[in-house]
Order: C-alpha cells, then sequence, then structure tokens
C-alpha cells in the first residue's frame, strides 16, 4: 500500500547531495532562520541582545527581512500588528531576561486579539539553566514560567536538532484557531555553536482546521429557521476568519440585524438596513439583543465591552460558534460549536433552505438607532464627533487605523465606521497603552500599499516616542495623530466621576511637532476645524508624519446602569 506523502519523503539525488555538504560556517542561529524561512515566513521583528547574536548574525546570511525596534514591548505591538493584517505568523526576535520580559504586555495583547505572533527568545546557556543562581547576566529562575500565563503555547530547545521542529510545532499552535502568541526559546550556546546539519528546507506546520460538528449545525440551523426576532453578535473571529462575506449572507437569509463588537468592527457593513453598528455601550442595543429569541453569537466570548459591563441578560436562545473552547458558555448558556467561525457560517448557510422574511427587522434595527442618536445628540458632545468624522473622512477606505487606549478611540470603537473588515485595530483586549503608533508601524510594514492611521492621546503616544526613529529608518507610511488633553484623559475622567477629582493623571509632555522633527519626521500642530485637510494631506505623502491635535474630548454618558 502507497501514499501519496511517500515521494515527499523521499530525498531527491540533488537534496541528498546538499544535504551531505551543507555551507560551512553555520551556527544554531542559522537553524532558526533556515527554518522560519522554510515555514514562509519573509519578514522578522526583533531586538538584538547578548544572549541572541547567535540568530541576528544569522539573519545576514537569510533571505528574510528585518525590522529592528527600539523597544521589546513595541516590537511585540508591531509583530502583533503584521499577524492581524497578513493572517500569518509574525517572528518576533528576543533577547534573554529584560529583554524578554520587557515584551509580555505586547504578547497579552497578541493573546487577547488572537494574532499569530512567535516570539523567540535566547536563554542562558544549558550548563545555567534551572538554577537561577549561576550568575549569569539576564538570568531568570524560570524564564519560561513568566511567559506560560501569556501565551498559547512554550517551547523549549535544549539542543541544535531539536531547533527546526521546536519552531515548526510553534508555528502550528500559533496558526491553530484561535490564533495566538507562542514562545520558543534557545539557550546562547545552542544558537553560537557551530553545526554541520543539513541546511533546513520546506517545512509544513498546517493547522488543522475547526469543523463544526453536523449535529449542532442542524440544531442551529432549525432554531435560526424558526426564528420571530433572530440578532447576532459578529465578534473578532469573524474578521480574523475572514468571514464577512459568509455573515452577510446568513443576516440576509434569515434577516437578522448585526451588531459588531468592538474587536469585530468591518465584520458587516455599517450603513446596511440590518446594521446595529457597533453601539455597544448603550442601553438601547443591550435590551434590543436581550429582545431577541435566537441570538447568535460569532466569534466573540461575550466579555466585558461586548456585554455593556456584564449588564447583557439574554431572555432568548443563544448560539455561540467560537473557535477557543474555552470562551463556550464561558459568560452565558448557549448552544456551544467549538469551530471556525467561516466553516461554521458556511455549514448554516448550506443547512438553512429558505430564506426567512423581513417581519420588520429593518423598522426596528432603524428605529434603535434612532434612539442612540437622540442620546448622543441631548449630550452636548460636538466637538467630538467632528472630531471622528474628520478622521472618518481623511482615512482612506483601505487604510488600516490602529487605536490606543484613549477618547477618540473609545469613541471609535462604538461610532467608526470601518468600511472594511480588517481595517481597524485596537489594544481593546488587553487594554495597554502605547498600542496604537507601533502597531501601526507594523502594518506598513505588512502592507506598503496603503498609508496607516495611528491615533494615540499624549500619555499612551509617550510609551512610543521611541520609534519614531524605526519610522523615519525605514520609511513607513504612517501618520501618527496625537490628541493632546494634557494626561490621562479617560482616566482622568474614571477618577472625577468616581471621587470628585482626578489624581496623578495630569502630565508634563514634550513639544510633540518639535520632537517629532528632531527624529526627522514631518509634524504638524492642527485644530478640530482644519483637522480633515491636515490628516489627509499628511497621509497622501510618502513616509511617517505627526498630526497633534491639541483638543479636551470627552466621553459619552454610559448607558449599562440603565
Amino acid at each position: 500500500m502507497t501514499h501519496d506523502h511517500d515521494v515527499v519523503l523521499r530525498p531527491t539525488a540533488a537534496q541528498t547531495e546538499a544535504a551531505l555538504n551543507p555551507p560551512p560556517g553555520r551556527n544554531g542561529g542559522d537553524l532558526v532562520v533556515e527554518t522560519l524561512a522554510g515555514l514562509g515566513a519573509t519578514t522578522v521583528f526583533g531586538l538584538p541582545g547578548q544572549h541572541a547574536l547567535g540568530m541576528f548574525d544569522a539573519l545576514r546570511r537569510s533571505s528574510l527581512s528585518y525590522v529592528g525596534f527600539r523597544v521589546e514591548n513595541n516590537t511585540g505591538f508591531a509583530a502583533d500588528a503584521y499577524g492581524r493584517i497578513t493572517g500569518e505568523v509574525a517572528p518576533l526576535l528576543l533577547s534573554t531576561g529584560p529583554g524578554a520580559l520587557t515584551s509580555l504586555a505586547a504578547l497579552q495583547e497578541a493573546a487577547a486579539g488572537s494574532s499569530p505572533v512567535l516570539a523567540i527568545g535566547s536563554q542562558v546557556p544549558v550548563a545555567g539553566l534551572g538554577g537561577g543562581r549561576h550568575g549569569y547576566l539576564h538570568e531568570l529562575r524560570d524564564q519560561q514560567g513568566s511567559f506560560r500565563d501569556v501565551v498559547k503555547s512554550v517551547h523549549t530547545v535544549r539542543t541544535a536538532s531539536q531547533i527546526p521542529s521546536a519552531i515548526a510545532a510553534a508555528w502550528e499552535s500559533a496558526l491553530t484557531a484561535p490564533h495566538g502568541p507562542v514562545w520558543v526559546e534557545i539557550p546562547q550556546d545552542v544558537l553560537l555553536a557551530e553545526t554541520t546539519l543539513p541546511v533546513v528546507t520546506a517545512m509544513d506546520a498546517t493547522p488543522d482546521e475547526v469543523v463544526p460538528r453536523p449535529e449542532l449545525t442542524a440544531v442551529a440551523a432549525e432554531l435560526l429557521s424558526r426564528a420571530e426576532r433572530p440578532a447576532i453578535i459578529a465578534g473578532g473571529g469573524v474578521v480574523r476568519s475572514d468571514a464577512s462575506g459568509k455573515l452577510l449572507a446568513l443576516a440576509e437569509l434569515v434577516n437578522a440585524p448585526v451588531v459588531t463588537t468592538f474587536g469585530g468592527k468591518g465584520a458587516f457593513p455599517w450603513e446596511h438596513p440590518l446594521s446595529l453598528q457597533s453601539w455597544l455601550e448603550d442601553r438601547h442595543t443591550t435590551d434590543f439583543l436581550e429582545d431577541a429569541d435566537v441570538l447568535l453569537v460569532v466569534g466573540s466570548g461575550l466579555g466585558e465591552l461586548s456585554s455593556n459591563y456584564h449588564t447583557f441578560k439574554p431572555r432568548g436562545r443563544v448560539i455561540q460558534i467560537e473557535a477557543d473552547a474555552g470562551k463556550l458558555e464561558s459568560n452565558h448558556p448557549a448552544l456551544g460549536i467549538h469551530a471556525d467561525a467561516r466553516l461554521a457560517l458556511s455549514a448554516l448557510l448550506e443547512t438553512i433552505d429558505a430564506e426567512r422574511p423581513d417581519e420588520g427587522a429593518h423598522a426596528r434595527v432603524a428605529d434603535l438607532l434612532a434612539k442612540v442618536g437622540e442620546r448622543i445628540d441631548a449630550q452636548d458632545l460636538t466637538l467630538e464627533r467632528q472630531v471622528l468624522a474628520a478622521v472618518r473622512e481623511a482615512l482612506p477606505d483601505a487604510s488600516p487605523s490602529f487605536w490606543d487606549m484613549t477618547i477618540l478611540a473609545y469613541w471609535a470603537w462604538s461610532a467608526f465606521d470601518a468600511r472594511r473588515p480588517n481595517t481597524m485595530h485596537s489594544a481593546q483586549g488587553a487594554g495597554g497603552l502605547g498600542y496604537g503608533f507601533p502597531a501601526a508601524l507594523g502594518a506598513a510594514v505588512a502592507d506598503p500599499s496603503h498609508p496607516v492611521l495611528a491615533v494615540s492621546g499624549d500619555g499612551g503616544a509617550m510609551y512610543s516616542i521611541a520609534e519614531l526613529a524605526t519610522a523615519q529608518q525605514y520609511g513607513l507610511n504612517v501618520t501618527w495623530l496625537i490628541v493632546d488633553d494634557g494626561g490621562y484623559g479617560i482616566l482622568r475622567e474614571y477618577m472625577s466621576d468616581a471621587f470628585g477629582e482626578a489624581s496623578a493623571t495630569e502630565l508634563a509632555r514634550p513639544d510633540f511637532v518639535a520632537l517629532a522633527e528632531s527624529f526627522g519626521v514631518p509634524g504638524l500642530r492642527t485644530t478640530p476645524e482644519t483637522l480633515g485637510d491636515d490628516l489627509a494631506k499628511a497621509l497622501a505623502e510618502p513616509g511617517p508624519s505627526v498630526v497633534v491635535l491639541p483638543a479636551l474630548l470627552r466621553m459619552f454618558a454610559p448607558t449599562h446602569l440603565g
């Protein structure tokens, strides 16, 4: 009996000749970069350090393109964005101890946002492992332990021959739904030791797809077919699995209104008559979803933000499609379907055999959006809406945007029309500051054909000022909008509301325009009235730019307490 793969496993004469005569001067670092190239990587992000130099030296002898940042956490944010934009693994090369640990907040965001980041870190020499008392520079008692609570999987190497298999296993883990960051660590002496192993060639680390069980699809299809008031919550899983087209087809088939979570922005057309948009922090939207007799939740765990701060209490049947098995029914009882969003939606489309009549869905959506609009109109938030509208007008539809944790981003979660899937990203998964600008740089590396927008407050901007040097060095097409309100604006609001007064929120800050220009990056100070034109011009110019908007923005009043 023969199998198709038998042919693949038998080396050709040329392969045998190459394997028996590997080029001289290679080390463990070469095995790392050869494996990455063999798996399909073209670009790596990183920041060198003493124990990791074997990997960085090997980059000289490889076809991989290297993009170096100034701070490991920013490097991780860039890799995260590269993974989101391309859907491919983003290799991230790090050093031992402080260098590795500095990336943890970025890897937490990659985990929360399901971004396939492959972090490869060095370690102290093999002789020093396990004790933490050998006195090596950067030594930790248990470096793996620091990552285990953050990443999907941890992979360790102790000999050169283990490098290709460990990286391939990590690669497959990163791409297995749900995507996520993984950690590989390799001791310094293993990276530096000369090797006579053959050059690593093409490797296959393609994960198995997460396919829905047919009996669950049958039940879900029956529920949706019979529903009188169906509704859909579309999360980030719809975007990551490229399932927006399937979602639109299903929503129209069963006439179900759709709300997108903040992580699922762009998953459904904003102006569609079935679109509830993204007003999740609004009691009218929460009431609408609670009233659904069948609620389909696709690619969302219905966490804090997606459930209006856990005030959402569905009264009908819930169907939850989720690639992360741990999120199934984690917040609400449901018919849980462990599956990739695209495959599950495809199965539902094939199973539901008749289009469901409108029965007033379009009118109910229009009524809901009118109520939301009336609530916002009553709050005297003209400046905030003007600023957000100017950003939307200036940004080309195909251009991605990356938003830091700042008041304008909080507005954008609810009110910004992403227009296309996979174009609006924020740090709302883990919620760390400093995400916007370095992530935008990673997106510009992933796709240089479109300008990229980053949005930060002045507080968050200070986390990543150093990366202006990176933007300038690589000529990356990123325009950075910094909304300068003199401090941590959202925390100022939270503290004032909770305690009557804010503390620790006011910040001294630089002249951001002069600072940008000192890096060789064009800078401009704008106003709410000129923001649209100034942003459009900056985005149209190649290379990096900074636009500073001095403005004190306010949040719309929350309604989850209503």
